[in-house]
């Protein structure tokens, strides 16, 4: 989970306007049009895309970082006023900057291969409200249609963006799976019901396109990670409640195989106070909820709890996975959430990695290079089917090292997470 630190990655454009600088609450968040019909990829999945599938060119690049620039720094002013002059959100700061500074050698890397990379097809517009955007890694063979996870990134609803998933991508499609990187608005920009909202229109992008990008619709996985996998797990959640009822909907529960939900939190009543003390503010954090009446409906604990057998039912197996010296979100959180679904009747895996912080699973450990047991595990899931992704799997080649020793140690020691 990133704390309260505005970082770049607002949304493009024409959408850096007025109404982006004022929070949308309310759990209905009904001005949105779902797009269906598939966006046709150009014949290489090279380069940024618009609407349309079209490339970009430079220049709308450089326009793109301008209006992305304009808004972010706006919304920085409105999150400060929220923040206020305090010694804990700015101590934290201080070492995410440490932090990153420390791995940049990793990140300039693995930034070199999301811009320049022939295999990554960034900025495709999945929707119509501000950063419905996603950003897509194409595994080199396409000789075959490959598997498909919807990733949803984490960043503590406040700094999450596509593109922090950048290094999982690369790592997952190295190994024939296709990764969609979903983007969603944040906070200030929008409240809780928003985000849900936009990775709801983002798992139907993904669902009703697939195709087109060389996926097999009927291998969809969902993940998110910290704040984004108690995201997507309200998604989810949301949707069995909606299939169940027989409500009418732009994507199925049933085209999801696995739910991967990274280091997530899902009572989010049990967490304010951890929040507060961790740099997150009680008044901030209740704000992102829209409020502390609603925080049951945005929790997936609870929900599941409170959802009828059939909902439950309809959910895909769900597979939790977090470090046990997790100090942003306690492993607890997925121990008891686990619990619960058993429970319900659920279909549920959990993966504990022992000595493992927030940060240790889904950074430091990939950018050491060699075999990452979290990776290993979710491939594990999706290639369970697969013989022949099984045995390339066992020949894969060893992924390089990004980041020298001593600068992923002494980072893990000033993370902030």
């Amino acid at each position: 989970m990133h704390l309260t630190t505005p970082l770049p990655g607002g949304d493009a454009g024409a959408e850096a306007e007025a109404e982006a600088f004022v929070p949308r609450g309310g759990p209905g968040n009904k001005g949105l049009r779902r797009r269906t019909g598939p966006v046709p990829p150009d014949s290489s999945p090279s380069g940024g895309r618009g609407s349309g599938g079209k490339r970009s060119t430079l220049r709308e690049d450089i326009g793109h970082a301008a209006a992305e620039t304009y808004l972010v720094t706006g919304l920085a002013f409105v999150l400060l006023r929220y923040l206020g002059v305090g010694c804990r959100w700015i101590s934290q700061l201080l070492a995410l900057i440490v932090y990153a500074i420390l791995l940049m050698p990793g990140f300039i890397k693995v930034g070199y291969y999301y811009f320049f990379s022939s295999q990554v097809c960034r900025s495709v517009v999945y929707g119509e409200q501000p950063r419905n955007r996603l950003d897509l890694y194409i595994p080199k063979d396409r000789n075959k249609s490959s598997p498909v996870v919807a990733f949803v990134t984490g960043g503590a609803w406040i700094i999450g963006y596509k593109a922090w998933g950048a290094l999982l991508g690369r790592r997952l499609a190295e190994r024939g799976i296709i990764v969609a990187c979903i983007d969603y608005r944040n906070f200030p920009q929008g409240t809780i019901s928003d985000m849900v909202s936009d990775a709801s229109e983002g798992i139907s992008f993904v669902c009703n396109n697939v195709i087109s990008y060389g996926g097999d619709p009927n291998k969809i996985y969902l993940m998110g990670q910290s704040a984004g996998a108690h995201i997507a797990a309200c998604a989810l959640l949301e949707q069995a409640v909606k299939e169940s009822r027989g409500e009418h909907t732009s994507w199925s529960v049933a085209q999801i195989k696995a739910y991967f939900g990274l280091s997530g939190g899902y009572n989010i009543p049990s967490l304010v106070d951890h929040f507060h003390e961790r740099g997150l503010y009680r008044s901030l954090f209740l704000s992102i909820m829209e409020g502390e009446e609603s925080l049951p409906h945005f929790s997936p604990e609870i929900v599941t709890k409170k959802s009828s057998a059939e909902a439950i039912a309809l959910l895909p197996q769900i597979v939790l996975l977090h470090g046990t010296e997790d100090y942003s979100i306690p492993s607890s959180a997925s121990e008891t959430f686990a619990d619960i679904l058993k429970q319900a009747g659920g279909k549920v895996k959990l993966h504990l990695y022992e000595g493992k912080t927030h940060t240790d699973v889904f950074l430091q450990d990939p950018l050491r290079g060699g075999r990452d047991q979290l990776l290993e595990d979710v491939i594990a899931v999706i290639h369970a089917d697969d013989a022949n992704a099984r045995e390339k799997d066992a020949l894969a080649p060893t992924p390089e090292r990004l980041v020298c020793e001593w600068q992923i140690k002494l980072a893990r020691q000033i993370s902030p997470f």
